[in-house]
């Protein structure tokens, strides 16, 4: 059974669509089963292996069931799991259980993190697209604010977005771009967000599609520094060839590395 909320009592962040989606059990129940043929589950955990290149404390910005949780601390990461899904942190817990592992979970607003020491990580993930899930400007940046906080200096992050610019590709998504292009004329705040389809029933779902800009333009703006940003294909593997050709228009979304400052 779904908690309900008057909307004036939603948390900063989260729209009437989001916090069905977030409390609904059968999601976060078949949510493994249907990222199962998703490419970007094995390539997103790729790219962190790359850049959490040693054990440390990894907190992970929206866990979800854990996908990333438990492969790290079978490898001797610390982790904690951060997601405002009750279910979904069940999910994690006995996804661990399962694989003999232990994660650390904490059911929180990843808006609203003060609460959590500065500096008391090594390492930081927001993947699949959760940032996008946040609505609002100001709430996403405060998000990417506090994952440089909560990085010790020389700490590492990895974030995934979506592409805007790849819904060019069909002739909806090209509706919705010219529309979004002229809504964002008069409110410039909204630009990129777009109304998903009915999900388990579940309408009014938004998702805050990047630009390529936009996304390192964040980043930089919360002090890290940029190492590397990958295009994201459709392909199997998630590749996408010759990216220097148009990728900015081909790429169905972004992996994203970065580094806290070790001095200011």
């Amino acid at each position: 059974m779904k908690r309900s909320a008057p909307d004036w009592q939603l948390p900063a962040g989260i729209t009437r669509g989001l916090w069905d989606y977030l409390h609904d059990r059968a999601v976060a129940q078949e949510y493994d089963r249907g990222m199962a043929g998703s490419a970007l589950c094995a390539v997103d955990l790729r790219f962190a292996e790359v850049y959490f290149d040693r054990p440390g404390r990894l907190v992970d910005l929206g866990c979800g069931t854990g996908r990333l949780l438990t492969p790290f601390a079978r490898r001797g990461y610390w982790v904690l799991g951060i997601d405002l899904s009750e279910e979904m942190l069940k999910q994690a817990a006995e996804r661990a259980g399962r694989e003999d592992v232990t994660i650390h979970r904490l059911q929180a607003n990843l808006v609203e993190l003060e609460g959590l020491r500065d500096g008391s990580f090594d390492y930081a993930a927001c993947l699949f697209s959760t940032l996008g899930m946040i609505h609002g400007d100001k709430e996403r940046q405060r998000v990417i604010d506090h994952a440089h906080r909560l990085l010790r200096p020389g700490g590492r992050f990895v974030l995934h977005v979506h592409n805007r610019w790849f819904n060019f590709w069909d002739p909806e998504g090209r509706r919705w771009l010219v529309r979004d292009l002229l809504g964002s004329l008069l409110h410039p705040s909204a630009g990129g967000d777009r109304l998903m389809p009915v999900h388990q029933g579940i309408a009014g779902l938004s998702l805050h599609l990047f630009t390529r800009r936009e996304a390192k333009r964040m980043l930089k703006r919360a002090g890290f520094r940029l190492l590397e940003v990958r295009p994201v294909g459709v392909r199997p593997d998630a590749r996408l060839p010759l990216p220097g050709i148009f990728g900015w228009l081909r790429a169905y979304g972004y992996l994203l590395a970065a580094e806290r400052l070790t001095t200011v």
